[in-house]
């Protein structure tokens, strides 16, 4: 039976983590305290047991500070994730639990322990360890205020970012180059006769890229790149001393040697080489892309504010694109009844829409994943793709329940996706941006692999993988919405029906990798910034940083902002924001065989799923990546599609 999310409150969402930490407490209890000879249902089994109820108390408790639209109730789940979060923390700081898991660890059961369940031992262990077991109790100490504070930045970080509001309010002659349907869709302004654009990406976005005042678009910008800055400086300040301070009691140099000890990566070496190999080539191919944004602005070196609104001139004129013609093919229902299809197809899966499911607002839709043959229930998850005001700004997948061996039988994945599309008006559907199409199959990668990812042990179910791979199999989804003949399935005109013209199709696909030199420095450079505050030095100016690593870009910093204020994966992905170009390569590579044996190829997809998605963290990724693709993974498609391979 799902959660009634219809039914939570601020009461609600603080009885549910405290239930849960009651639970657990009492778990807990017997595993220090076990028999003579220590087994793995006296040890092991009730850690399971408490990594489960955890993430569900988070999916009823915490999660809904994402989403919920009561303020009290986005408020109390904040409480709720902060207490959680540091109960959390603090396990891997309790020593009897170190003792009871090292007295099991020294058994012969233990010892004779293989796949998943050797894994999960290995891997606790290892969280003790990284936690100071092998540290004097005042280092340790220090370690566990340290990493409790961080928990509390974290938070705090995120909830200044999700509740900011800004914008601009602009007269109609303002607001020239907006299509009419953009300007449907905003609140009025506080002054009569204006309209509101807000940050929300669905205004700010479209804004950026077809608003012809280069002034307003200088305005906005500056407003964007400095969201919840007075709020959220001091806290990334301190946590990035606070993470330096923990490598430093561990006698590492930094805190990016601390965290990737868990990554693919392993050393940040590996990816100071990994950009030290593409920045040269890609500066290289970016100045003739410099010089073409100079060309389409009257000869002058474009701005910040201008590559977005450049880019898409360009396209316009040079691809016949115009992104308001083009997302008249992409009405929302479509394109998520289009990636139904596909991945049904691909993946030998079938979905349902369930009605009447209590969800936390009318705007959240509910599905079932089955497996196509034979019916059998793999998984549910809610798609919530629309703003409102408090909501988690981005977009993201959120585990609601992991999938894991229960004890009477096995429990099913549930997942949610937040987005914030453009949302339906009583005379337009939601129509998407290609872009847009690209972030939701993006993120619906995520859902896939989380609800098809069924291990033993929550610890390995879906994407949790090591962080440096997590985006892999997301990044793979995006290629299917650059595949024509993918994209003629679904992309039908929301008033004429017809399908979107071959022609269309076509230059789209040719315009995808228009400035992809700069759009890939631009990713680059965020990678950049992340290491630098996470790196050795001492002490670090932040502003000085974002200065330095915006010029990888090509593009001056825009004075006056500092943009990582808003930058919410410093918080999670800190000293792992590399992964997302580092995963491209894998997802790159792995496409490479849907390439080469058909796009929508079954075969391909059925081993897509079982060699990856279905085995979660259950092994190392390079070990699925062997096995998927039969040999070892390489660089080569990637660099092919960025031109300097």
């Amino acid at each position: 039976m799902l959660y009634d999310y219809t039914s939570v409150t601020p009461a609600s969402v603080r009885a549910e983590v405290e239930d849960a930490i009651a639970r657990a407490e009492e778990l807990l209890a017997a595993v220090v305290a076990p028999p003579a000879a220590p087994t793995w249902e006296s040890t092991m089994a009730p850690l399971d047991a408490v990594a489960a109820s955890v993430v569900i108390a988070s999916g009823r408790g915490p999660f809904m500070a994402r989403v919920h639209p009561d303020k009290e109730v986005r408020d109390a789940a904040q409480e709720a994730e902060e207490r959680l979060s540091k109960w959390v923390s603090d396990l891997a700081f309790r020593r009897d639990l170190y003792e009871a898991v090292e007295a099991y660890a020294a058994t012969p059961e233990a010892a004779a322990l293989e796949g998943e369940d050797a894994r999960l031992l290995e891997f606790t262990r290892r969280d003790f360890r990284r936690a100071g077991h092998g540290l004097d109790p005042e280092q340790r100490a220090e370690v566990q205020r340290l990493r409790t504070r961080l928990v509390e930045l974290g938070v705090a970080f995120a909830r200044n970012i999700d509740e900011y509001q800004d914008g601009l309010d602009l007269t109609r002659e303002e607001l020239d180059g907006l299509p009419e349907d953009y300007l449907s869709r905003l609140g009025p302004g506080k002054a009569e006769g204006t309209f509101r654009v807000s940050l929300d990406y669905p205004e700010y976005y479209p804004f950026m890229d077809q608003a012809r005042r280069a002034d307003l678009r200088r305005a906005l910008q500056f407003k964007m790149f400095n969201q919840a800055r007075e709020q959220n400086l001091p806290l990334l300040e301190e946590a990035v001393r606070l993470r330096l301070e923990i490598a430093r009691i561990f006698g590492l140099p930094s805190w990016a040697d601390y965290g990737m000890e868990e990554k693919m990566a392993k050393e940040p070496k590996a990816v100071e080489d990994f950009y030290a190999a593409l920045v040269p080539p890609l500066t290289e191919k970016s100045q003739a892309e410099l010089a073409d944004l100079a060309a389409a602005n009257g000869g002058a070196a474009p701005e910040p504010w201008d590559f977005r609104y450049l880019h898409t001139v360009i396209r316009r004129e040079r691809f016949g694109i115009d992104p308001s013609e083009v997302a008249g093919y992409f009405p929302l229902e479509q394109v998520v009844q289009g990636m139904f299809d596909l991945t049904a197809e691909v993946f030998g899966l079938a979905y349902r829409r369930l009605e009447g499911v209590p969800t936390w607002h009318p705007d959240v839709m509910v599905y079932e994943i089955a497996d196509r043959e034979g019916g059998r229930l793999l998984a549910t998850f809610y798609a919530d793709l629309f703003p409102r005001e408090g909501k988690f700004g981005h977009a993201a997948a959120f585990d609601l329940v992991p999938a894991h061996q229960g004890e009477a039988e096995y429990v099913l994945p549930r997942t949610a996706i937040a987005a914030n599309f453009t949302k339906p008006t009583a005379t337009q559907p939601s129509l998407l941006q290609h872009d847009e199409v690209v972030t939701l199959f993006h993120e619906f990668g995520h859902v896939l692999h989380n609800s098809l990812g069924h291990t033993r042990h929550p610890r390995f179910a879906g994407y949790n993988t090591e962080w440096d791979f997590v985006e892999a199999p997301s990044q793979i989804m995006e290629h299917w919405c650059w595949t024509p003949e993918v994209l003629q399935r679904f992309a039908r005109h929301h008033q004429t029906g017809k399908p979107i013209p071959a022609a269309l199709v076509e230059q789209l696909a040719a315009a995808r990798d228009l400035h992809v030199a700069l759009l890939t420095l631009r990713q680059i450079s965020f990678g950049l910034l992340d290491m630098a505050f996470h790196g050795p030095a001492e002490e670090k100016d932040l502003f000085a940083i974002t200065r330095e690593t915006t010029a990888v870009t090509g593009l001056p910093h825009h004075e006056g902002t500092f943009y990582p204020a808003g930058f919410g994966h410093l918080f999670g992905y800190d000293a792992g924001y590399y992964g997302y170009l580092w995963a491209k390569v894998f997802g790159d590579d792995m496409f490479s065989r849907f390439a080469a044996e058909g796009v929508a190829g079954p075969i391909v997809g059925g081993e897509y799923r079982r060699r990856v998605l279905e085995r979660g963290g259950s092994v190392d990724a390079g070990e699925m990546l062997r096995a998927f693709l039969g040999r070892e993974p390489n660089q080569e498609a990637f660099l092919r599609h960025l031109g300097i391979g």
